[in-house]
């Protein structure tokens, strides 16, 4: 029987690392310092910031200097900033945004940009959902790659969302000529919505995990305030999902994105977090015995 070893930064199974990292989003209630102690003391080294925590860096005006400073000290590597909204609606002022935070994220050593697509039910039509992504690819490579940053391009599974599908925006990338800085944000949660069955393990630059336990909502009527934290209850197969990632070659960042309001009251949120990260190891164990 395979086995996986229970650190949450050096699991391994086959060997082959099972890698966890944090997005603040998990535990937004904290302090940037804090959030990054929390991940640091679950053992994990790598973790998600963002742009859309109102009080919070970035959005209170935190020097990116001090947001480097903040990682250095607990040891944290920051592989994204979570992101760059409505990016395939492509303008002059998006694309004076995306310069922005992509300074930011250079400056506070950030490898990466989210990249997420509008979600907001216009552009909708067949004909301009990749061309539409292919613009913005075009504009958006050279601002992340004269900065060293790569992109992570996010689909949304939501009805409203004006490109649902991966395999839309594997064409947008392969139009731009972007496969050297655009890769996939396979998010288990929009995954599921969108009911693509295609996963294109070797495009997937990062998994964003979370999971619905709700027994009641209905797959359409499933939002944020829905994702908790994975467990033995998800209706989603995260850990169908993730295991056909890896069956496929796929050792992307396994990082954590719930939304659900309740996570922000937990007493102790690092022992919420460290029984997903064991159910998750657990369960994928399991698959490979």
């Amino acid at each position: 029987m395979q086995k996986a070893r229970r650190d949450r930064e050096t699991a391994t199974l086959n060997d082959r690392p099972i890698r966890f990292a944090l997005n603040h989003m998990v535990a937004p209630q904290l302090s940037l310092p804090e959030f990054f102690a929390l991940a640091r003391n679950l053992g994990m080294s790598s973790v998600e910031i963002r742009n859309d925590i109102a009080g919070q860096a970035i959005l209170d005006g935190t020097p990116a200097s001090t947001v480097r400073r903040w990682s250095a000290d607990e040891g944290v590597d920051i592989i994204s900033i979570n992101a760059l909204q409505k990016f395939n609606h492509w303008s002059a002022d998006r694309a004076s945004e995306a310069e922005a935070l992509a300074d930011y994220a250079a400056k506070c050593g950030a490898r990466a940009l989210v990249l997420v697509a509008a979600n907001d039910g216009t552009r909708m039509a067949d004909a301009e959902r990749v061309a539409n992504a292919t613009e913005s690819l075009v504009g958006l490579k050279p601002i992340l790659a004269s900065r060293g940053l790569a992109g992570f391009v996010e689909c949304l599974g939501f009805e409203a969302c004006s490109l649902r599908r991966k395999s839309e925006a594997v064409s947008a990338i392969r139009a731009a000529d972007g496969a050297g800085v655009f890769t996939l944000t396979h998010d288990t949660f929009h995954h599921y919505l969108a009911g693509e069955a295609a996963m294109f393990p070797d495009r997937t630059g990062l998994v964003h995990i979370s999971g619905v336990d709700h027994p009641e909502v209905a797959v359409s009527d499933m939002r944020d305030a829905h994702r908790l934290l994975v467990g033995p209850a998800d209706r989603l197969g995260n850990l169908d999902q993730i295991a056909a990632l890896r069956a496929a070659g796929c050792d992307a960042i396994l990082s954590f994105e719930p939304f659900a309001e309740e996570l922000r009251a937990l007493a102790d949120p690092a022992a919420a977090i460290r029984r997903s990260a064991d159910y998750i190891i657990e369960g994928l164990a399991r698959r490979a015995a």
